[in-house]
């Protein structure tokens, strides 16, 4: 008899990934690290609150710029720092024995260019310097080199410490509960330093340094087995990093699918910065309803955040990502029909707006998921510096928009973001669910999407 009878057949289709735990020492402190992860993530968002993108950073910018051109930039270097560094660092993070490190100097560095934002603003920057918006810009692009890096580093910790059926959980945990000390922070302190003639950044920007230094040295606290490097190769090398990511992109029909989700969604992201400029200039709301706004929106991430995770753990974060991506397209549209409502409605109704935009930081932490999901644990870092690499496509058109938010005005361009988001939700459709993959018959682990 031919031994190569009794063998089984070939596997086809997905190719099953790691099961969870790989340790058992990941397992026995599964619940403590997930309450690090969130303590984490709690204390940076205290620190976020104070630099949103969508009120806080471009209204800064316009107070010592004011060009739609020049706000379009920001989401440019917010997006591309986010995207190009982890392409490079993923190798390097996959071959470190104990991901935390990173983690924790990654965090630390992002509070470095608000300290010294800070120190300049108190110094005198506040007196109209002409040299402040070039000093903001590249001190804004080098914070979110760092803060790409903590993304991938995050998403590698989170899928090496907490199986996948808990993400959800740490999601919750992180965002509701660290939703109720930012509103309160800032609730006490954001109002009276915007009222100040300097618009008080210095102690805003200042205080945001202090909660990420914080937060990154919360992370070294996590109990993390060691891994074993990873042999040199070519692999590892920031060359082959671009030729890694078309790798895994051409090899993977469903990554595929997934950017492409990732790219449309990449729209409601580039106009961020022209809500907060359409309400001053078109509604004339300025002061105080930047805080109002600020508080809006992140309560809205907190409630929301109640039903993403669970409904993530439960049903998986293929349906979550489609519910989250459709109603993102929700707070381009408000933006554009309210300014259109006669007597002064659209005035007293803007900040619902910031409760739409509530969604969108969800749909970022449920990309990364699926993406830890649909590949082996050794890839984490590489899927998840690919699908970030990919929506930045999105933000190659974000100083084109600024000027034609200039040249049209807003409306235009938030009614085509939305339509342009509701595609990406249909493309959902598209995607496979991971939880539902079997093996050789019998419910398997997770796998990652190949080519059939």
């Amino acid at each position: 008899m031919d031994p190569a009878a009794n063998e089984p057949p070939p596997q086809q289709g997905p190719v099953a990934a790691d099961d969870w735990p790989t340790h058992p020492e990941i397992e026995t402190h599964e619940r403590v690290n997930l309450l690090l992860l969130a303590t984490h993530q709690i204390v940076l968002r205290v620190g976020w609150i104070f630099k949103t993108e969508s009120v806080i950073m471009p209204a800064f910018l316009d107070s010592i710029a004011g060009a739609g051109w020049i706000r379009g930039f920001l989401p440019v270097l917010n997006r591309f720092g986010q995207s190009l560094p982890p392409v490079f660092c993923a190798g390097y993070l996959r071959g470190m024995r104990q991901k935390k490190l990173a983690l924790a100097a990654f965090v630390v560095l992002m509070s470095l260019p608000f300290g010294l934002l800070s120190l300049a603003w108190l110094a005198g920057g506040s007196q109209n310097r002409v040299w402040m918006p070039w000093l903001f810009m590249a001190l804004y692009g080098i914070f979110f080199v760092f803060n790409g890096l903590y993304h991938v580093s995050f998403g590698t910790v989170q899928g090496k410490l907490i199986r996948p059926a808990r993400r959800g959980r740490l999601l919750l945990i992180s965002t509701f509960y660290g939703s109720l000390p930012a509103m309160l922070a800032a609730w006490w302190l954001l109002d009276d330093w915007l009222k100040m003639p300097d618009g008080g950044y210095g102690y805003i920007f200042g205080f945001t340094s202090i909660c990420f230094l914080l937060s990154g040295l919360t992370v070294l606290l996590l109990s993390e087995p060691g891994d074993d490097p990873a042999a040199r190769n070519p692999a590892s090398e920031p060359r082959s990093s671009l030729s890694d990511t078309w790798t895994a992109l051409r090899g993977d029909r469903n990554l595929r699918r997934l950017v492409t989700v990732a790219v449309l969604f990449g729209s409601s992201l580039i106009v961020f910065p022209h809500y907060q400029s359409l309400a001053r200039e078109e509604l004339g709301l300025t002061g105080t309803h930047l805080m109002i706004w600020v508080i809006t929106q992140n309560a809205a991430v907190g409630v929301f955040s109640m039903f993403v995770g669970p409904l993530a753990d439960a049903w998986g974060n293929r349906l979550t990502l489609r519910t989250l991506v459709f109603s993102s397209a929700v707070a381009p549209l408000l933006a554009a029909v309210l300014p259109q409502l006669a007597g002064g409605v659209g005035r007293q109704l803007f900040w619902i707006v910031f409760i739409a935009l509530g969604v969108v930081p969800l749909v970022l932490r449920i990309l990364a998921n699926y993406a830890l999901e649909i590949c082996p644990s050794d890839d984490h870092p590489r899927y998840l510096s690919t699908v970030s690499l990919c929506l930045a496509i999105p933000f190659l058109f974000s100083p084109a928009i600024g000027w034609i938010v200039d040249l049209v005005g807003a409306d235009v361009v938030f009614l085509a973001t939305a339509a342009l988001t509701i595609l990406g939700g249909l493309l959902t459709f598209r995607l496979d669910e991971p939880r539902h993959r079997v093996l050789g018959g019998k419910p398997g682990p997770v796998g990652a999407g190949g080519d059939e």
